[in-house]
């Protein structure tokens, strides 16, 4: 099961890989972690700015940890700010960044990205500023048009984010998308990404298992 799993993976992604180059994005297949991990340092130079967006893909495949221990770069992490005003200017900063890390929310099977975000900062850097993006993405996140995609991002992720950082939404008590316009609600800017501008900005790397919501 696990081999045919695997050739599922591989076989979709090289879709989504050709699809992705038709709208000037590049895109890679990398079946473990370790594999996305090597491939994601590769794009990196010494002395490089490098920054990120936040997400449970970049926590739970320790590629934010990597980066943090990685001497030769420089990282804008605001995990170490100690104000909201230092918080705000590492936003600020991060979009004149030589490398933007992320995941996305979605990605459909004909190379669209779909994201959704709360603040703005991730899909502002997604859009204009940084020299290169680099997404790391699992299979999970495929949706066959941007459709589905929009609906996994409401139904399946944002919930699931609403419940981690304790939004008091309906989805978050119900686990169901409510259209809300709440106080709460982190669903305020919805980005489709259907064609790069700067061929070969953004990268896109899918691993062969699922992280992420």
């Amino acid at each position: 099961m696990d081999t045919i799993k695997s050739k599922y993976h591989e076989t979709l992604a090289a879709t989504v890989i050709k699809n992705l180059e038709k709208r000037q994005m590049e895109g890679y297949y990398c079946p473990t972690v370790e594999d996305a991990e090597k491939l994601a340092f590769s794009f990196l130079k010494d002395g490089q700015t490098i920054s990120f967006g936040g997400s449970m893909t970049l926590e739970e495949t320790g590629m934010l940890t990597a980066l943090r221990h990685d001497p030769s770069i420089h990282l804008i992490d605001r995990s170490t700010a100690k104000t909201p005003d230092e918080t705000k200017k590492m936003y600020h900063d991060a979009l004149s960044s030589d490398v933007y890390f992320m995941s996305t929310n979605a990605i459909t099977t004909g190379g669209e990205l779909v994201n959704i975000d709360g603040t703005g900062n991730r899909v502002a850097a997604l859009i204009y500023g940084p020299e290169t993006v680099v997404i790391l993405a699992g299979m999970n996140k495929i949706a066959a048009n941007v459709d589905e995609a929009l609906s996994r991002v409401h139904n399946v992720a944002t919930a699931q984010n609403c419940i981690r950082l304790d939004k008091k939404t309906p989805c978050a008590i119900t686990g169901a998308c409510a259209d809300c316009l709440s106080p709460d609600c982190i669903c305020n800017q919805v980005v489709i990404t259907r064609r790069s501008g700067i061929k070969g900005r953004i990268k896109v790397l899918l691993i062969g298992e699922s992280f992420g919501y």
